[in-house]
């Protein structure tokens, strides 16, 4: 469209009335190009350069509103200005229907050309609003592609990135058993079992978020089921046959899912070390949603406050339970009820400020 002398396309049988157009919108700053036919005026149309059209109603061969129709099945196609005789208000009606931008009546004389010339400003500055309206709505679709594109992508590389992480994590897990299954000390080979264990946990969320359909959380009952599932295979053998897990669906984000996850390996270790000396027996992780807060308890019914302490003990995995349940902001507590060992954490289904954690259940 030009913006200095934008051309109007005066569809009209009457050629006296089109000169007078001609002239009139010619001296207010329109360039006029005349058809004298709807079929003619379709062919100067299909040439382009043509801004707005003047369309009569009453034509020969195919008529004003014939020609609408088809104008407007045309991609991309210039506003009309609808122009009749007739004092009829159905075609009027009809016409704005049709997609007609604006509709005026004329008379023989000439005196609606300056009421044409502002409908043809009106509907020209219509179509440069809808024009804006579309290119911004098409930067909009653009700009949402390009990002759907790139987050699409970037969620491609995360599950890519976990993957490998998860298969170097288990890796190192694998080597560490290997390790522990060749140490002929007891101390040694109880701590490569504990480090294969906190490895074990760490590559088994990177693991689920390869898997999941979610990159920003974990599925705890599920990431706990496989992470006993690994300690089932670890090197304890057939003392963990009776480690069952009762948990319910909640989502967590990774970080504090690890947290959980080796808390959950620290406690369970624990109480195969200490809590049957004598042979094996039952240990339970639980694993429920209260209100506000994610209630975790490892519970079994072994010797309990008179389990023997280790002498060579470091002290090493109350200090890390210590450090996950601050992490989680959790409140960590010995049931004093239960006739064996029951460790209780509590903590909120969202970060909050730490609250005071403490590990007194890790013997």
């Amino acid at each position: 469209m030009s913006a200095d002398t934008p051309t109007l396309l005066y569809i009209d049988d009457d050629k006296a009335l089109a000169r007078l157009v001609d002239r009139g919108l010619t001296r207010l700053g329109l360039k006029v190009v005349h058809a004298e036919s709807g079929t003619a005026g379709l062919d100067r149309l299909a040439q382009g350069g043509i801004d707005v059209i003047a369309l009569d109603q009453y034509m020969p061969g195919l008529d004003g509103l014939e020609t609408l129709e088809r104008i407007m099945a045309i991609a991309n196609a210039p506003p009309v200005v609808f122009v009749t005789a007739s004092q009829d208000s159905t075609i009027a009606v009809t016409a704005l229907k049709a997609g007609a931008a604006d509709y005026l009546v004329k008379d023989a004389h000439g005196d609606f050309i300056p009421l044409l010339q502002v409908a043809v400003d009106g509907a020209l500055r219509q179509a440069r609003l809808q024009k804006a309206r579309d290119e911004a709505e098409a930067e909009v679709h653009a700009a949402r592609d390009r990002f759907a594109a790139l987050a699409a992508e970037r969620e491609v590389l995360l599950r890519e990135v976990n993957h490998r992480v998860g298969n170097s994590l288990q890796i190192i897990a694998s080597l560490l058993h290997l390790q522990a299954s060749s140490a002929v000390q007891d101390d040694v080979k109880a701590a490569l079992t504990n480090a294969m264990g906190r490895v074990a946990a760490v590559a088994q969320v990177h693991r689920r978020l390869y898997t999941s359909h979610d990159l920003k959380s974990v599925l705890l009952n599920q990431y706990l089921e496989a992470l006993l599932e690994d300690l089932r295979r670890s090197a304890e053998g057939n003392r963990m046959s009776r480690l069952t897990l009762k948990a319910e669906p909640i989502e967590i984000d990774p970080d504090r899912a690890v947290a959980i996850g080796i808390i959950v390996n620290e406690l369970v270790m624990n109480a195969v070390k200490y809590a049957y000396p004598d042979g094996s027996g039952p240990i339970h992780v639980d694993l429920h949603g209260r209100d506000s807060e994610i209630e975790l308890s490892i519970s079994d019914d072994g010797v309990g406050l008179n389990a023997k302490s280790d002498p060579r003990s470091t002290g090493m995995g109350q200090r890390i339970v210590s450090a996950m349940a601050a992490k989680l902001c959790a409140d960590v507590e010995r049931d004093p009820a239960h006739s064996g060992t029951r460790i209780v954490l509590r903590f909120p289904r969202t970060t909050s400020t730490p609250a005071k954690a403490s590990a007194e259940g890790a013997k």
